[in-house]
């Protein structure tokens, strides 16, 4: 048969859960990672690289995987093994180290000058640093996805809003080549995302873009928080029998963040991509009067607030899947939740950017009642430019998801900014 042989149209409603298989055995996921992990002899890496593999190897051993790990697992599992044999192509400005030096996905001998791609030694690999044409570079793999539904092909952009360059692309054939010419793919985005303080032009990949093409099962739109899920979400994307484009929003701290970790188990067998995540910390689903939803690196802001401040009242839901969005994952979770008050949709970015306009009326269809705003005020500019003004913002958005009240939100900001003083000063 071809290579679209096995594919076809889902049966299943656009609302449903469609997970595959994405688990695989630990000990398998250990032999991938030594394969991956080992420096072959007389290859000489640079000393901090060599540091940064001790680390991984390490951290396997002890069975805590951060992103870049997961993501190296992901794409050996589907290269590797006997039952897969997939291809992975991943391209972008800055891929093979990865933009934030956390990828390493190539190791250059520091003597002689000589690449080495580690998973490409354990399967069919590719990966290309490529130029600064976002249009063109990003078209190009489209067609490359098209041609080879067996190939994982990503496209990473330097940061998330560098793929408005590729508007055209995103408009004419991801979001819409299904709808106008019956053209599946799988193609997958890779958007780094996630508010840091670091300027407009380095803090939105304009998720609200993306979410206002969703429409008829056209893309898959995603923010996770875990590196497992990642994993899963990667893996999914080949291993179910339909192809459809994923758009990725992917993090920048949370590359490093301490909360940010998974274990092995998280993504051995029998084990699956979740739509949504529920809150790392039990609390008596009696107790809920606050249920605050969110997506993305804003979830552990929230997380170490709220366990700063004390609250055992309020549950943190992540809605990690935004389209399609998972209304019978969201009831499911809060089902035993009799005595939520107030239901609360928190996100970073700007109020006419981000999620906000999409979620607000599913989230009310989902809970029967209208969902509460935290967020930034609406702004013309992604973001600002002004650190000091960043970190009230952030402190602000933060405390009012949890319910504080207008004088408690100022003493908040005014604690954070004398706090940040402070630290420049030592």
């Amino acid at each position: 048969g071809g290579y679209g042989e096995g594919l076809h149209q889902p049966v299943d409603p656009v609302t449903a859960r469609r997970a595959a298989d994405t688990g695989v055995p630990v000990a398998e996921l250990r032999s991938i990672a030594e394969r991956i992990l080992t420096v072959p002899e007389g290859l000489e890496i640079h000393r901090t690289l060599r540091r940064v593999l001790k680390g991984r190897q390490e951290a396997i051993e002890a069975g805590t995987i951060d992103w870049a790990t997961a993501e190296s697992l992901a794409f050996g599992a589907l290269v590797s093994r006997e039952d897969e044999k997939f291809s992975v192509r991943l391209s972008g400005q800055d891929s093979g180290r990865g933009t934030f030096s956390q990828r390493h996905a190539v190791w250059v001998d520091q003597k002689t000058g000589v690449k080495y791609t580690p998973l490409d030694q354990i399967g069919h690999f590719a990966v290309f640093d490529s130029p600064l044409s976002e249009y063109g570079v990003l078209g190009f793999e489209y067609g490359f996805a098209m041609t080879d539904p067996r190939a994982l092909v990503l496209w990473e952009a330097q940061f998330g809003d560098f793929a408005n360059g590729a508007q055209i692309i995103i408009d004419q054939f991801v979001a819409a080549s299904e709808a106008k010419w019956l053209r599946a793919n799988g193609l997958v985005m890779l958007l780094p995302h996630g508010y840091e303080g670091q300027g407009p032009e380095h803090s939105s990949a304009r998720l609200e873009r993306f979410l206002q093409l969703c429409a008829e099962d056209n893309i898959q739109v995603a923010n996770c928080t875990t590196p497992a899920n990642y994993f899963h979400i990667l893996r999914r994307q080949m291993l179910r029998p339909f192809r459809k484009p994923l758009v990725l929003m992917t993090p920048k701290s949370l590359l490093r963040h301490k909360l940010a970790v998974s274990t092995l188990a998280d993504m051995g067998k029998g084990t699956r991509f979740h739509r949504c995540l529920e809150d790392s910390v039990a609390i008596e689903p009696q107790k809920v009067k606050r249920l605050i939803l969110c997506s993305g690196k804003v979830y552990y802001d929230l997380v170490e607030e709220r366990e700063k401040q004390g609250y055992d009242d309020i549950y943190i839901l992540r809605v990690e899947q935004l389209y399609p969005f998972p209304t019978d994952a969201l009831q499911h979770y809060t089902k035993g939740f009799k005595n939520i008050e107030t239901v609360v949709w928190c996100q970073e970015e700007p109020k006419n950017a981000g999620a906000w306009f999409f979620v607000e009326s599913l989230i009310e269809e989902a809970f029967g009642q209208r969902p509460v705003y935290a967020g930034r005020a609406a702004a013309a500019a992604t973001a600002t430019g002004l650190p000091r003004r960043h970190a009230a913002e952030q402190t602000k958005l933060i405390h009012e998801a949890l319910g504080e009240d207008k004088s408690a939100v100022r003493a908040a900001i005014r604690s954070s900014l004398r706090s940040r003083r402070k630290k420049k000063a030592a």
